[in-house]
């Protein structure tokens, strides 16, 4: 049956004909591997220790591959919807420029390569972790929970947060305080960054029959719920400055950050939705902006705070 599901939208466009090499990268999601590479190389060089520089570089690119592995299984898996959706309709399985099952092979074999690799090149935690973050991206995210529950966002994020965690076992061969922090900081961000988005293409979201929140509880649930996960969101993100791996840099930003985001979240749950409407959901999309940009500072700001310590000015 499920078979069935994937083959229908290719069928629509015909047979697949010869895919470009463009389509292949766009099959491994890179805007999605370079958040994925960017928070586990964060993680990596803010944990204590000394990795060698051409180990440190294959494991990333070991973290990379597998972050495409998991974007090709999930493209496999949603083709049917993808195909509904205006925003996802031009993807190569969809479009009928890949065959799903050439995804699924791509797919399989780049998540076996990727962390047999990393266990040869790094340690046996970093390469579990990795293979847990595909299957949970593929598997409970992709499979179970994206279709089943309007929950889907806030269970599923777990699988863009293990990153950092994997980086910083690379470094140090297990997992400490401050990995499960940088774990609930894009954990506690998900939420409200996919709902924001969630606000302004709902349309998309009930074509396809998924159960975002949007859908399944209304609009104003969805506000309530993206203020609410903000006020989580935020002592996840000082907690992590008052680590070893934070520090002043760290905690100034990072309340800058809060505060532009707590008032950009008030004003989604403040607002009516005839007034939302009425101007096309220009806040809704402000917020959808900066929370790429609050989590992406926040890394930065890490990063300052080991740059100033190997400088040999202490954080704390």
């Amino acid at each position: 049956m499920r078979t069935q599901q994937i083959a229908d939208p290719t069928r629509a466009e015909g047979p697949p004909g010869p895919a470009r090499a463009g389509d292949y990268i766009v099959l491994l999601k890179p805007r999605v591997m370079s958040l994925v590479v960017f928070t586990a190389l964060v993680g990596m060089l803010v944990a204590p220790g000394h990795l060698d520089p051409l180990r440190a570089a294959m494991a990333i690119a070991c973290i990379a591959v597998g972050g495409g592995a998991s974007g090709a299984l999930n493209m496999w898996w949603d083709a049917d919807i993808d195909a509904k959706m205006k925003r996802t309709a031009g993807r190569p399985i969809p479009a009928g420029r890949v065959a799903a099952g050439e995804a699924l092979a791509i797919g399989l074999a780049l998540s076996v390569l990727s962390v047999g690799l990393l266990a040869v090149v790094a340690n046996g935690i970093a390469a579990a972790l990795l293979a847990f973050t595909i299957f949970f991206y593929v598997v409970i995210y992709s499979i179970w929970l994206k279709r089943s529950t309007p929950q889907n966002i806030v269970i599923g994020g777990a699988a863009g947060a293990f990153p950092p965690m994997i980086g910083w076992a690379v470094a140090t061969g297990g997992v400490s305080l401050e990995s499960l922090l940088m774990f609930a900081l894009i954990f506690m961000w998900t939420p409200p960054h996919f709902w924001a988005l969630a606000l302004f293409v709902k349309s998309d979201y009930g074509r396809a029959g998924i159960p975002m929140l949007t859908e399944t509880h209304g609009r104003r649930v969805t506000r309530n719920h993206i203020l609410g996960y903000t006020l989580l969101l935020i002592p996840a993100s000082l907690a992590l400055g008052l680590t070893a791996i934070g520090g002043p840099v760290y905690l100034t930003v990072a309340a800058g950050l809060n505060l532009r985001f707590l008032a950009g979240a008030w004003r989604v749950f403040r607002r009516p939705e005839a007034a939302a409407e009425a101007d096309g959901q220009a806040a809704e999309k402000r917020l959808f902006r900066l929370s790429l940009s609050y989590l992406f500072l926040h890394f930065c700001a890490l990063l300052a705070e080991a740059a100033l310590h190997g400088a040999g000015l202490a954080r704390w």
